[in-house]
């Protein structure tokens, strides 16, 4: 498993959001590629970073945020948020991105997200976001009928590299991650999982990793930010633990 520090871009700033409510945003860091940087340093091997004003616009507004951190480390990143057309995608990847992320597009056009996944393989991840294992999109703002597994089961030998599985109400809330479902779904399809929302504590690592589950990552922000999980530890036990 890998540990995917968080970089949630708001307003240029790096924040947290509080079960992915806008208005619940702590700012931790004013300057995004500072803090990629001390990632970077601290031993990570990827980023995660989510233009959470794009999410909401359905287009890229923390552009210059994310190229900046693009051009201070060397790891390989992943972007979510507003990336919803195969113009944006293209752009994305020709900066350097390793990985885009694709979310409410996926919803609402799972034919493009199979197109993308075949010019572009390897670079190209699901976003299932999930409120009581419904499928949220727009930022999270609607929730929509789609159940996480049925839309995951959609992009089967697409060639989608990764489903980063977000449960909503863990998100930003310290109460660790829900387990259960993202177990499930890893163990539901063929894709590599990436479990995301909640995880506070190496116990919360721990728990992802003692499930059994194929899970192929694990995202987290807050508790990064807090001290709760220091970077070089949760790496090291996550690489040690690989074949456990």
């Amino acid at each position: 498993m890998i540990l995917y520090p968080a970089i949630d871009l708001k307003d240029g700033n790096c924040v947290r959001l509080y079960k992915g409510e806008m208005e619940q945003a702590t700012v931790f860091n004013d300057d995004p590629a500072a803090q990629a940087a001390a990632f970077e340093a601290a031993g990570c091997r990827w980023l995660h970073l989510v233009d959470l004003n794009g999410a909401f616009a359905g287009a890229p507004v923390n552009a210059a945020a994310v190229e900046a951190i693009l051009a201070r480390v060397s790891v390989p990143a992943q972007l979510g948020g507003g990336i919803r057309d195969m113009a944006t995608i293209d752009a994305w990847l020709s900066k350097g991105l390793a990985r885009v992320i694709l979310g409410t597009v996926a919803v609402r056009d799972p034919a493009l997200v199979k197109a993308a996944a075949k010019a572009h393989p390897g670079k190209v991840a699901v976003g299932i976001d999930a409120r009581d294992g419904m499928v949220a999109v727009e930022g999270w703002a609607e929730t929509t009928d789609v159940t996480a597994l049925d839309l995951a089961r959609q992009f089967e030998d697409a060639g989608v590299s990764a489903i980063i599985y977000t449960d909503i109400d863990r998100d930003g809330a310290m109460q660790g991650p829900n387990v259960e479902a993202t177990a499930a779904l890893a163990r539901a399809v063929s894709i590599p999982v990436i479990a995301s929302g909640g995880v506070s504590s190496m116990d919360d690592l721990k728990a992802l990793k003692q499930s059994g589950a194929p899970l192929d990552g694990v995202i987290s922000g807050r508790a990064l930010y807090d001290g709760r999980i220091e970077v070089a530890a949760a790496t090291k036990y996550l690489a040690e633990t690989a074949n456990a």
